[in-house]
């Protein structure tokens, strides 16, 4: 396969050229092959696309910063082998990457299918901790626990050879891709819009799914005005590869009623089939058109008509410290102390943290070496937690504490180094 470009994705191809195009979206940590057992079924009736992310299967290294971004080369994938409309089925990540779809570009996608799926995943900490875990240890701590993640322990006992294949398979992802992805769904929360998703789903979970269970699948349902639910007994997180029959029966049942309504509608299937041979390859609208974003949505000015920092500050602040710790410091905060805590979102994060100059990586370098000479340890000990979530290696953190041994003096860098060490054990070894 040749080298595939930035803006595309690594795909294939199953079933007859001039059927109707269903697109198979995989989870986090997999490959396209988690659906090996779906094909053969829905190639009689749908020509099966499906594609790997970034850095899956052996898929050219090119980290997607957010949902968003792989959606869009998703799509810009789409339009170069001429396929404008079709019908999506996503596992966890893949969900999302569906829901985005249905969301920003409704025009294209006929029918969906969100399986194992949450219009949130867990919480930013927890996805940016899995980072931390992978950028320290690298992807053998999450190969090794993925089988009790992704499977029931039944199912695991019993089918030894495919939870070796699990394992292998994300130990074979690059680790740059994969704490991308993590930053992504970090970030991913659509909760707030799922009223707007108008075209048929399919909301499927498994019964013993620990991961995003029946809780979160009854909120896509809830959320989303055209959707029903369907409970696959005797699965987990990973149900397409647990429980095949049972997935693609709904698969078909799903998609096939979908394609019956479009064909009604129409008396043909044009709307939803593959397009002409030639490929359309004018990109797709941009996700937030200027247009949409009008002088209410402006952020309020403050004094000398510059826009208030503070609500770019508190994401930042999120960001970097992470929600758990900036919950309990608002939290703590009283009729005292709330103007300080206003004043480091407004001025510290939302003013310094946020500009453009140096990237996160950096400041926290200067952050690290500033609290070492000042001796403000308990800082220092939340301050390596982010620099751990902002990319920096415990290696990166002991040459950033060396360098300030030798301009800050000894003492100071030998309580500094106690405090670090403590928080990169913690923050850095898997939880069995």
């Amino acid at each position: 396969m040749s080298e595939t470009p930035k803006s595309t994705l690594q795909y294939r191809f199953d079933g007859p050229e001039d059927a109707p195009v269903l697109i198979l979206g995989p989870s986090l940590g997999t490959t396209w092959h988690m659906w090996d057992r779906q094909v053969p079924e829905l190639v009689k009736q749908w020509r099966v696309f499906r594609f790997d992310m970034p850095g899956h299967g052996g898929a050219p290294a090119h980290p997607c910063g957010s949902v968003g971004e792989l959606a869009q080369r998703l799509l810009a994938t789409l339009d170069e082998v001429g396929v404008q409309r079709f019908g999506y089925a996503g596992c966890a990540f893949g969900g999302a990457i569906g829901a985005e779809l249905a969301l920003r570009h409704p025009q294209r996608v006929a029918s969906l299918a969100l399986i194992s799926a949450s219009p949130r995943f867990g919480s930013a900490d927890e996805f940016r901790q899995r980072g931390v875990i992978v950028r320290s240890n690298g992807l053998d701590p999450i190969a090794r626990t993925s089988p009790e993640r992704w499977f029931t322990p039944g199912f695991a006992a019993a089918q030894p050879a495919i939870t070796d294949w699990a394992v292998q398979m994300v130990r074979t992802t690059d680790p740059g891709c994969y704490i991308a992805a993590c930053e992504a769904l970090a970030a991913f929360d659509v909760r707030a819009e799922l009223n707007r998703i108008s075209v048929p789903a399919l909301v499927l979970v498994g019964s013993e799914d620990q991961v995003t269970g029946q809780g979160e699948a009854r909120t896509l349902v809830a959320g989303i005005p055209d959707a029903r639910l369907a409970v696959v007994p005797g699965a987990s997180h990973l149900a397409p590869v647990e429980q095949p029959a049972a997935v693609t029966d709904l698969l078909v049942r799903h998609f096939s009623t979908a394609w019956q309504l479009a064909t009604d509608a129409t008396g043909t299937h044009a709307a939803i089939s593959a397009p002409p041979v030639k490929p359309i390859l004018a990109p797709p609208p941009p996700v937030f058109p200027v247009a949409e974003i009008g002088p209410m949505e402006q952020p309020e000015a403050v004094g000398g008509g510059r826009p208030d920092p503070y609500d770019a500050g508190i994401k930042v602040r999120r960001e970097v410290l992470g929600d758990a710790h900036v919950d309990r410091a608002l939290a703590a905060a009283d009729d005292f102390s709330t103007d300080f805590q206003e004043l480091i979102t407004r001025y510290a994060w939302g003013e310094v943290w946020n500009r453009p100059g140096l990237d996160r990586r950096s400041r926290s370098c200067v952050t690290l070496t500033a609290l070492v000479a000042g001796g403000h340890l308990d800082e220092l000990a939340f301050h390596t937690r982010a620099a751990l979530r902002n990319g920096l290696t415990p290696q990166e953190i002991k040459e950033v504490l060396l360098q300030a041994a030798v301009y800050c003096g000894v003492p100071a860098a030998n309580s500094a180094f106690k405090v670090a060490q403590a928080v990169i054990r913690e923050e850095t070894t898997p939880q069995e």
